[in-house]
C-alpha cells in the first residue's frame, strides 16, 4: 500500500501518536508520517478531527480516524490478513485489556502527568504514591497474564498487543518522571516483572525506531515547562 493512502498527523513526543505508530509497524503498513507544530493548529487537523482538535488522526484513503485507542483497534481490524493480531481474539481477553487500557489512560497518566505541576510536596507525595500504588496494580495484572503460560513476554502474550501498546507508549515519559522527581518508580524491587517488560517492549522492532529518546522528551518537557511559566 502506498503511503499517500496513509497519512498519520501527530507529533514525536506524543505518547498518544507513538501508539498509532508501533500499531502500524506491527501491521508493516507504510505511511506518511505529518508532524503537527501547532503554531498554530494546522488546518489539516481542523478538519480531519473539528470535535477535539488533537492528535493524533490517522487518514486512511482520504478519511480520518480520530483517538489513539481507536486508531490502534482500527488499525487491527483494517490490516488483518496474515498480520499479526493487536487485540486478544478472546471476547474476555479482549475485554481484560481494554479494561487496562482505560485505567492506565484514566488514572495512571493524568497522576504522571500532574506531578510536574503539584502544588507543594504534599500534594506531589500524595501524586507520586498514586503512579507507584497504579504500577503495583499493573505488575500484578502482568503477572496474572503471563502465568497464563511460559511464552507470554507481554501483556499480549509472545507478542505486543493492545495493552502493551497502550501503557508502553508512556513508558518515555515514566522516565523523564523518574529524572525530574528523583524517584525511581520502575525497580527490580517493587515491579520486576515490569522493568523486564519494559526491556523487552523497547527493543521490539516496531518500537525501536519510533520511541523518542529520554533525553529528548525531556528537554522539550523543559522548553514546555518555561513556556508555561508565569511571567
Amino acid at each position: 500500500m502506498a503511503k499517500s493512502e496513509v497519512k498519520l498527523l501527530g507529533a514525536w513526543p506524543s505518547p498518544f501518536v507513538l501508539r498509532a505508530r508501533i500499531a502500524l509497524n506491527i501491521k508493516s503498513v507504510d505511511y506518511e508520517f505529518l508532524e503537527e507544530t501547532f503554531q498554530p493548529k494546522s488546518q489539516l487537523l481542523l478538519q480531519s478531527n473539528p470535535v477535539y482538535k488533537k492528535i493524533p488522526v490517522l487518514i486512511h484513503e482520504n478519511k480520518p480516524i480520530c483517538e489513539s485507542l481507536i486508531i490502534v483497534q482500527y488499525v487491527d481490524d483494517v490490516w488483518s490478513s496474515g498480520r499479526p493480531s493487536i487485540l486478544p481474539a478472546d471476547p474476555y481477553d479482549r475485554a481484560i485489556a481494554r479494561f487496562w487500557a482505560t485505567y492506565v489512560d484514566d488514572k495512571l497518566f493524568p497522576a504522571m502527568k500532574s506531578i510536574a505541576g503539584a502544588k507543594g510536596e504534599e500534594e506531589r507525595k500524595r501524586l507520586i504514591k498514586e503512579v507507584e500504588e497504579g504500577l503495583a496494580l499493573l505488575e500484578d495484572a502482568f503477572n496474572k497474564i503471563t502465568s497464563k503460560g511460559n511464552n507470554n513476554l507481554f501483556f499480549g502474550g509472545d507478542q505486543i498487543g493492545y495493552l502493551d501498546i497502550a501503557f508502553g507508549s508512556l513508558l518515555g515519559w515514566l522516565r523523564v518522571t523518574e529524572i525530574t522527581t528523583g524517584v525511581k518508580l520502575f525497580d527490580q524491587v517493587n515491579t520486576p516483572g515490569l522493568v523486564n517488560w519494559a526491556e523487552r517492549f523497547c527493543a521490539h522492532a516496531a518500537v525501536k525506531d519510533v520511541m523518542p529518546h529520554t533525553h529528548m522528551l525531556l528537554e522539550f518537557a523543559k522548553t514546555l515547562m518555561t513556556k508555561l511559566a508565569p511571567i
